[in-house]
């Protein structure tokens, strides 16, 4: 499933941190692989404590291994709490990560403050379908900046990439971009320092040009 874009599907612990002229454009939930270390953990706590029970322990050392293996249980259900909690929302206006069960943290970053954004995506996230998103704010560090194990990654830095650069998305929809260089008429390209050229823009000597 696609990230919801619709209002009315946003959760309501997301609606109350919205302000009034904001817009929902996206709202995901991490994806489930954050769960697996925990997972996999609980799972071979209780193998290696149902092997030691029947073959070697006995007795109270087999309780006190049983007790372990209840709070690796309760880890487990205590992060999957969190994780059903935790959401990362678009809006017209920010970018917010929602996250917490008993202590709520919503951590926002303005999308004017956004100067970049880098995607990454593992081995692992490819073959499970989740990425990460790295936002730079504009000269400091932000507790916005790395968001991982998101669902619809490509999807998701896309649209953000969209909202950031707004005429180059419409450009891209209208069709291919102008050449500022182009001739409006159709023709060859005029180059610049030419008659042609209504700026008189002089072309740049070859030694500036290797400087920079």
């Amino acid at each position: 499933m696609p990230p919801s874009s619709s209002p009315s599907a946003s959760p309501a612990a997301i609606n109350k941190y919205l302000l009034p002229r904001e817009v929902v454009v996206a709202t995901v939930r991490q994806h489930p692989a954050v769960l697996i270390p925990a997972s996999a953990l609980t799972l071979g706590g209780l193998l290696l404590a149902g092997i030691l029970s029947a073959t070697v322990l006995h007795g109270i050392p087999a309780e006190v291994l049983w007790v372990a293996w209840l709070v690796l249980l309760l880890r487990l259900v205590w992060k999957v709490m969190n994780w059903s909690v935790d959401y990362f929302v678009v809006t017209s206006e920010r970018l917010l990560h929602v996250t917490g069960f008993l202590t709520r943290n919503v951590n926002m970053m303005p999308l004017p403050k956004v100067v970049d954004m880098s995607f990454k995506r593992s081995f692992a996230g490819r073959l499970l379908g989740y990425g990460g998103l790295i936002v730079e704010s504009a000269g400091q560090d932000h507790v916005l900046r790395n968001v991982e194990f998101l669902p619809y990654p490509e999807q998701l830095y896309l649209l953000i990439c969209g909202m950031l650069f707004p005429s180059s998305a419409d450009d891209m929809e209208n069709g291919e971009p102008q050449d500022p260089w182009g001739d409006p008429d159709g023709d060859q390209p005029r180059m610049p320092g030419s008659d042609d050229d209504p700026l008189g823009r002089q072309p740049r000597p070859p030694a500036l040009a290797d400087e920079f």
